[in-house]
């Protein structure tokens, strides 16, 4: 693989994980979690409901969410990560375990 494809590759999965809040909404359904709109609301500090719906629908729509509509009265939807969506989890974590390493590294040169 070429340096250029590379690049364009990493470019392509970016854009299905960009946006200030679509990590942290992964971040709340891995592990085979299924949590209601209320739930992931709740969970993430700072996010309105328009933009919940926005991220939810993105990653929905790019097939790492999906969308559990149960008829009932009161209506009820829940989220889970597709096995594609939780597919990302290793590439995640190794992402935290990058920044980990940072944060060691600067204390030990403080």
């Amino acid at each position: 693989m070429t340096p250029a494809i590379a690049a364009e590759r990493v470019e392509r999965a970016l854009k299905f994980v960009e946006g200030r809040w679509k990590l942290v909404i992964l971040f709340r359904l891995f592990g085979g979690k299924v949590r209601r709109f209320s739930d992931l609301e709740r969970e993430i500090p700072g996010i309105s409901q328009k933009m919940l719906t926005q991220q939810l629908r993105q990653l929905e729509k790019d097939g790492i969410v999906r969308r559990i509509v149960h008829h009932q009265v009161p209506p009820k939807v829940e989220y889970s990560l597709t096995e594609w969506g939780q597919a990302l989890c290793p590439a995640l974590d190794a992402l935290l375990k990058w920044v980990d390493l940072r944060e060691r590294l600067t204390e030990v040169v403080v």
